[in-house]
């Protein structure tokens, strides 16, 4: 009797959950696809300046919000204009490209500053003696042949006396920095919260002048997280709970380092783990930095840039920095 008892028992319980599992599996579908799907389309490969997304991710914050967001990798054509073209909801970018974007009528608008001063500038080997811009006169830069590199290195050098003309330019594409100021380059230009913190780990001592030091205009926002005006004016509320669930998590990663570096790895395991993790630690007090909160813009800043980019010749016209970029979608 026991046995049959025990049989029974047994054979209802196989029932049942195969009768659950099912159900189970469909209401997690039926949930799935009560979410809005969106695509988050970064700048370059997965680093510190994302972990805000992925920690939004990895928490659940979007799915609290109702999205079901997707991190994608730059395609061909540039995030910027494939944001702009509706080809990716959201995006990672940097003022200067949606400043250039905005001059040629390009709709796309920055939504929040990642960090809030500029955290890039030019690294030489500390041997080398390459102390202010006067010293780049007989150096070969290394660069990505940009426009605005040039516009950049003649203004600061101009501003400190030297001579432009006898700074010879090398275009060294996405080469490895440290290949590159080993062999090819004199200097470079880097972001010091990854390549900065990656040569503090390798012992490699550094000049490194930072642009925010070098002219007041050059203290902007790099990188942005961006939309285009057609999102902004149709699925306003969309950008709205994007924006709340981003915010947590870049407020995770400033008061959670480690566990937000941990998160990164996660889904980028290919990252060097202590570059990440010493790199996320660095970058913690720069998020938000003296800001009010994280992600907030400062209309100066745009104008300052614009208007230098102006100056310089590098934009066909002023633009209208009321319309480049926006704070109304931070909590």
């Amino acid at each position: 009797m026991k046995k049959l008892l025990v049989a029974l028992i047994s054979l209802f319980l196989i029932v049942g959950l195969a009768a659950c599992g099912p159900q189970d599996n469909q209401a997690k579908e039926q949930d799935s696809e009560q979410l809005e799907k969106i695509t988050v389309m970064l700048d370059w490969v997965p680093n510190t300046n994302h972990t805000g997304l992925y920690a939004a991710l990895e928490k659940g914050w979007y799915k609290e919000q109702g999205l079901d967001v997707e991190i994608i990798s730059p395609t061909e054509g540039g995030t910027t204009q494939l944001v702009a073209a509706n080809k990716a909801d959201f995006g990672v970018s940097y003022q200067e490209d949606v400043t250039m974007a905005r001059a040629n009528d390009v709709p796309v608008v920055s939504i929040a500053a990642v960090i809030q001063h500029n955290t890039s500038g030019f690294a030489s080997k500390k041997e080398d003696n390459i102390t202010s811009p006067k010293d780049f006169e007989g150096k070969r830069y290394g660069g990505w042949g940009s426009p605005t590199e040039e516009a950049v290195i003649r203004a600061i050098m101009e501003n400190a006396g030297a001579d432009f003309n006898k700074v010879e330019f090398v275009n060294i594409g996405q080469a490895d920095f440290f290949t590159a100021i080993e062999r090819d380059v004199d200097f470079t230009w880097i972001y010091y919260g990854w390549d900065g913190v990656e040569a503090e780990k390798r012992g490699l001592d550094l000049n490194v002048l930072m642009l925010k030091d070098l002219h007041p205009a050059l203290d902007y926002y790099t990188p942005v997280l961006i939309c285009s005006e057609k999102t902004i004016k149709e699925r306003p509320e969309l950008v709205k709970k994007f924006m709340a669930a981003t915010s947590q998590g870049y407020q995770f990663a400033i008061e959670h380092p480690e566990e937000a570096a941990g998160i990164l790895l996660k889904h980028a395991p290919e990252l060097d783990k202590e570059l990440v993790m010493a790199s996320q630690k660095w970058l913690s007090t720069k998020y938000q930095d003296d800001a009010p909160r994280w992600g907030e813009q400062r209309k100066e800043v745009w104008e300052k840039y614009a208007q230098w980019m102006h100056k310089m010749d590098l934009l066909p016209k002023m633009i209208d920095v009321d319309e480049a970029f926006t704070n109304q979608f931070l909590p």
